[in-house]
């Protein structure tokens, strides 16, 4: 019998029925990289090519009997953490990844696709931060989300807030942060990663013409995916955008909705050296 080679990466996220976010995307990211993706559901959606309608939270135990058996049994070289779904999920996860505090933990924990959670929204932002933040070896954001975020700790919002929204992440714990879709000239976009002392990298992409639904999910789980293989942080995030961007411009309309990013299009690509003559 042969021993399991592939790097396995833990997800915690959502079900989405599509496929183009949470736990689905995340799967399919992890298997383009060669990864077999292990996976703890927090909450069940429903929706379709369009976004998210309504999703289901479950409970904390069942969040956590989900993981504590897949640990005890499996070796899990990266963490991928998405939509927790509520206070006491975003607990017990930090309460388990706290167990494993040589795993990189990757954390992507907000989406364009979800509907507004309202005021419990609000409490659910200081739980992440507060519980989860500390603990993440790199936060993927896009610069919206991030401005959202960082009216949990900015009195006021005038002016360039980015500068002093990356101080309070980086020196909260949180080794790296990877801010995407900030604006770079009319038709492309950046994506800056951060650490503690500034700037580590800048990569600056065309606009493609979208919309898309599921272009975050499938770079986080590609860089927590590539970590498991063993690149470091830097390389992850560049391989991944460039992995990305491909499955971007290889989107695909499976319904009346947004695009969906294809994670598998190297796989139907022909093969230049097999063409006929």
């Amino acid at each position: 019998m042969q021993n399991q080679s592939s790097p396995l990466v833990l997800s915690f996220g959502a079900t989405d029925p599509v496929g183009a976010i949470g736990i689905q995307a995340d799967l399919a990211s992890f298997a383009a990289m060669g990864c077999h993706g292990l996976s703890v559901v927090t909450a069940i959606l429903t929706g379709d090519s369009a976004g998210i309608e309504a999703r289901q939270i479950l409970d904390p135990d069942w969040v956590d009997d989900q993981a504590r058996i897949l640990l005890e049994d499996m070796p899990v070289a990266a963490f991928k953490v998405g939509f927790v779904g509520s206070i006491e999920n975003a607990s017990v996860i930090a309460e388990i990844v706290s167990d494993y505090p040589d795993i990189p933990l990757i954390l992507d924990p907000f989406s364009s696709g979800m509907p507004d959670p309202g005021e419990e929204g609000e409490e659910l932002l200081y739980a992440i931060r507060e519980l989860l933040i500390p603990q993440t070896t790199l936060l993927s954001i896009s610069s919206v989300e991030l401005a959202r975020f960082g009216e949990t700790w900015r009195e006021t919002s005038d002016g360039d807030t980015l500068p002093h929204d990356v101080l309070q992440i980086t020196g909260s714990g949180c080794e790296y942060l990877l801010v995407t879709s900030i604006q770079s000239g009319s038709h492309d976009l950046a994506n800056t990663l951060f650490d503690r002392s500034g700037v580590v990298r800048s990569d600056t992409w065309p606009r493609l013409p979208g919309p898309f639904l599921g272009a975050g999910a499938t770079l986080s789980g590609t860089i927590a995916a590539l970590l498991a293989n063993g690149l470091e942080i830097p390389e992850a995030v560049f391989e991944a955008q460039e992995f990305t961007a491909a499955a971007l411009a290889h989107g695909h309309r499976l319904g009346m909705g947004k695009l969906i990013p294809d994670r598998y299009f190297w796989a139907r690509e022909p093969d230049e050296n097999n063409q006929p003559e």
